[in-house]
This record gives structure tokens, sequence and C-alpha cells, in this order.
């Protein structure tokens, strides 16, 4: 289930009465072959949906981007983390503004809406806590001044 999905997530009340996210995994374990040889990653639907699209698009296997993933990344870097970036950047860079607009991006209110943030979730964005610190604010508001 996507941040931002139409799809409503599973929810339960936490102490506060409050709703929250069912604390399931949501990580789905396949297996890949990098190098030939075969190796098991654990990653979210999301992720493995946008890894197909990425390889019909490029006319390769999942296998060959993983393999190319795994040879451009930090030796200290984990494969899992890797691919995330990897996907995060490959479609960063097809993003255009048109498409941005197309998908009603550019309003945080709308954002919201998308997201299904009830009225009582938005609570704590109308609180002014908006999840910036007091040093965040103050260091915001610096630059301002300056500029």
């Amino acid at each position: 289930m996507g941040l931002l999905s139409d799809k409503s997530p599973g929810s339960r009340k936490d102490d506060e009465g409050r709703s929250r996210r069912a604390a399931k995994s949501t990580l789905v374990s396949r297996n890949i072959t990098v190098y030939g040889r075969r190796t098991s990653i654990r990653l979210e639907p999301e992720m493995w949906d946008s890894l197909q699209a990425v390889a019909r698009n490029e006319k390769c296997t999942i296998h060959n981007l993983c393999t190319l993933v795994d040879l451009r990344k930090d030796r200290d870097t984990s494969l899992t983390a890797a691919i995330r970036v990897f996907l995060m950047l490959y479609f960063r860079a097809a993003a255009t503004e048109e498409g941005h607009m197309l998908a009603g991006h550019g309003s945080f209110e709308r954002m919201k809406l998308r997201a299904r943030i009830t009225d009582e979730m938005g609570e704590y964005f109308n609180s002014g806590r908006g999840g910036a610190s007091k040093r965040d604010k103050e260091s915001e508001s610096k630059k301002i001044k300056v500029a």
C-alpha cells in the first residue's frame, strides 16, 4: 500500500485513540540472480512493480538491472537500499513538469487529500508543529531574512 495510493490501508487505534497503520511487514521476498548467482531480496510490492516497469522500459530482465545496480553501488550499501535509490533516481529523471501537473502535484493540501488524511490526522499540521523542529523553523526564518 503506497503512502499516496487510492487504497485505504488497514489501521488500528493507538493508546490516544489516533488511527495507526497495522505493524505488519509489507516486504515481499523474491529470488533474483546477480552475476549469475541466486540471491534473495526483500522489497515492498510497489518497488517490485517499479523494478518490473523499468525492466520492461529498458528491455532487459530484473536480474540484469539488479546486477547493474550491484556493480555501481558502494560496497557498504545493501543491494535493497541501492535498488530503492536506483528506482527513485530513474523515475525522478523521467519526471516532467507536465507530468507533475497531470498528477496533481504542487499543493500540499491536495497531497493530504490523495493520502486520505482525516480531519483528526490533519490536526497535526494545523497545530503549527507540521514536522519541523523549532531549530528548523528558526533556520528557515534566518534564510528568509538574509535573502
